[in-house]
């Protein structure tokens, strides 16, 4: 069983959802928007992002794999196991509805290498929206290897591997109410 420390407290996350959504309310005032979420790590956070939003909201979820990933060995001191994509990604789940002509929020719970969201960016603006801006919980600006940049970011963590809050470990730990480093993987 891994060691976990918390790194954001439900506290902390709470406050500062609370401030990203006030931030959408006053950059969409008077339009309505829908947020597409990312499954599955993203459901908490969006279903907490959406309730701290005043404006008129729908949601809808889309999924995606990353495959052709493997097993590193990281440069950090505890020897921490992780995974790495090689960069395929497929759709697994797509959109129920149109976004054509509509405000879209793109909520995902961590930014990563980017890789992930380039990929359902261009899917989405395929779609035609009138604006794509991209939510994130967590961004780790030090794996990025494309550049991609979140309109609303929740807070910019290390590079560590980290759980709760919809973030998963072998999909073990999503329902934790803190976000917590995994020590020993």
């Amino acid at each position: 069983m891994p060691e976990l420390k918390v790194l954001l407290s439900r506290e902390t996350i709470a406050k500062r959802v609370a401030e990203m959504g006030a931030e959408i309310d006053r950059d969409f005032r008077g339009q309505a928007i829908i947020f597409v979420g990312v499954l599955k790590g993203a459901a908490i956070f969006l279903s907490d992002l959406a309730r701290n939003v005043s404006l008129n909201a729908t949601f809808d979820f889309i999924g995606v794999s990353s495959y052709g990933n493997r097993p590193i060995a990281r440069d950090d001191p505890a020897g921490h196991a992780a995974w790495d994509s090689l960069g395929e990604v497929r759709l697994t789940k797509d959109l129920d509805q149109s976004l054509a002509g509509r405000n879209v929020i793109l909520v995902e719970d961590i930014l990563d290498t980017g890789l992930t969201l380039n990929y359902i960016s261009k899917l989405l603006r395929a779609h035609q929206p009138k604006s794509l801006h991209i939510a994130a919980l967590l961004d780790k600006p030090s794996r990025r290897k494309l550049p991609i940049e979140a309109h609303y970011i929740g807070f910019t963590i290390p590079d560590e591997y980290v759980v709760g809050y919809g973030l998963d470990y072998a999909e073990l730990y999503r329902n934790l109410p803190d976000v917590c480093i995994v020590q020993n993987p």
